[in-house]
């Protein structure tokens, strides 16, 4: 029994990422995600990704204490917010379990909460995208022309990757 209820909870959960991300991409005013939002999805602490471009040079960079401090505070927002978001997700994964156990989803509920995690994952990314730009502004030319250079090999890289 309960792989048909956990069956029926994804094939319910597919219809309705299906039905609200069609009506998500037949709305006129949402506009397609900044590019914050999708090198967002490319800047954990890894080595891959601008993020990753970036902390290869960390040491070249050769930043001043206010610098570093400024560097600190953004990763340490990022690992933060990055954290925050994943109990996020968790969260929205348990209720989707706890929904299983229904004989009727609450379709409405399950809506609803995917729409609060998305608003604060968005106040989230937007905060680590802040303290990133801090970290940038505070550079002079020569450092920025440096991080420049690297993000746009990386971005290279990247397109290179979705074109195969």
């Amino acid at each position: 029994m309960y792989k048909k209820t956990s069956r029926a909870a994804i094939a319910a959960a597919a219809v309705l990422t299906l039905a609200f991300g069609a009506a998500r991409a037949a709305t006129p005013s949402d506009a397609p995600p900044a590019a914050g939002q999708e090198m967002h999805h490319q800047m954990h602490d890894h080595d891959g990704g601008p993020f990753g471009a970036i902390r290869r040079l960390h040491d070249q960079l050769k930043l001043s204490a206010a610098q570093e401090q400024q560097w600190q505070s953004a990763v340490n927002t990022m690992k933060q917010n990055h954290e925050a978001m994943r109990k996020s997700h968790e969260a929205l994964h348990q209720q989707m379990k706890a929904q299983q156990n229904q004989p009727i989803l609450d379709l409405n509920a399950l809506h609803a909460a995917r729409q609060q995690a998305e608003q604060q994952n968005a106040q989230l990314r937007e905060q680590s995208e802040a303290a990133w730009l801090a970290f940038y502004n505070g550079l002079n030319d020569q450092q920025k022309t440096m991080v420049s250079t690297a993000l746009k090999q990386q971005f290279a890289k990247m397109e290179q990757r979705t074109r195969r």
